[in-house]
């Protein structure tokens, strides 16, 4: 086995690795990756993506990629053929990518989601080498939404998402993950700078499919313009969406706004002829995970999310 670095590769060596990767991607979570692949791609063939490629024999087994960002790098992928997932490439791959990242002048943090098709981590390597929460990937079959036709209090009001809200947004996420187990996998959540990186990833760049602010909706006080709840939503393949994200400002919970956010969310979907919405929560969230489960959603996939703290 032999394991190189990305940035000495064309993308075309991966091609059946992109291959299978995306049918993963489309037949169990019904998501579209093929534009994900699209800037890996891009990115390898500029020399500019870090990871590294398991050669079997010359046939590519599996990869990973990483990315700095200030302080932090983050993991963006680890893929491993299904002719190879019983092996110790995935570990290989893994500690190879973290060895380089904690080389980096100056971390201070990373951090990884690691969606697995098929990987069996060893979970005391994983313990090891990083702090773990679980996540859940749950989706909901559209047309057997659990919807209410419960109004949202007329304390508040309801909008449609607006480019206006950029910075009352980001402050949202900030005020809404302080203390939040949240704020300890993304530490975008914990400032409004923060927030405001995430709100452009998911707005205005592909970080997430394509934002669709017709099913995107925000939540103020009636006699107000504070806002205290918000619920973003993209399509990452044709009639499926993915919520980016929801929150609820501390103080406001507990008013039915989270899930007239989320069934507003739904009701618009449906309109546009949508068939699946997914999403993904962390597992000690119960009170989220069972307000989704109270729509509809059924978890399909449990995978980890890791940090490692200088």
């Amino acid at each position: 086995m032999q394991i190189v670095d990305l940035r000495q590769i064309h993308s075309k060596t991966l091609d059946v690795l992109f291959q299978e990767e995306a049918r993963h991607w489309r037949d169990e979570l019904h998501w579209d990756y093929r534009p994900s692949i699209d800037l890996i791609r891009k990115f390898i063939d500029s020399r500019s993506l870090n990871g590294f490629l398991a050669l079997d024999n010359g046939r590519p087994a599996g990869y990973g990629f990483y990315v700095l960002e200030d302080h932090k790098g983050l993991i963006g992928g680890l893929f491993v053929s299904s002719d190879y997932v019983q092996s110790a490439i995935p570990k290989e791959i893994l500690t190879e990518m973290l060895a380089a990242l904690r080389a980096t002048p100056r971390l201070e943090r990373i951090e990884a989601q690691l969606m697995p098709f098929g990987i069996e981590f060893d979970p005391a390597f994983l313990s090891k080498e990083m702090h773990l929460h679980t996540r859940q990937f749950m989706l909901l079959r559209l047309a057997d939404a659990k919807v209410s036709e419960k109004p949202l209090s007329p304390a508040f009001r309801m909008e449609p998402w607006s480019d206006r809200a950029f910075d009352s947004a980001a402050k949202l996420i900030q005020l809404s993950y302080a203390n939040h187990v949240d704020g300890d996998i993304n530490d975008q959540y914990r400032s409004e700078a923060g927030g405001m990186k995430f709100l452009r990833n998911i707005v205005i760049l592909p970080g997430c499919g394509q934002f669709l602010p017709e099913a995107s909706f925000l939540v103020r006080p009636t006699t107000g313009d504070r806002l205290v709840g918000m619920v973003l939503t993209s399509t990452v393949k044709e009639r499926v969406g993915h919520t980016t994200q929801v929150c609820v400002l501390p103080g406001y919970q507990g008013h039915r706004i989270g899930r007239s956010l989320m069934e507003a969310s739904i009701h618009a979907l449906i309109r546009r002829k949508y068939e699946w919405l997914s999403l993904t929560v962390t597992a000690v969230n119960t009170s989220a995970v069972q307000l989704y489960e109270h729509l509809g959603f059924k978890t399909i996939k449990r995978f980890a999310a890791g940090v490692w703290q200088a």
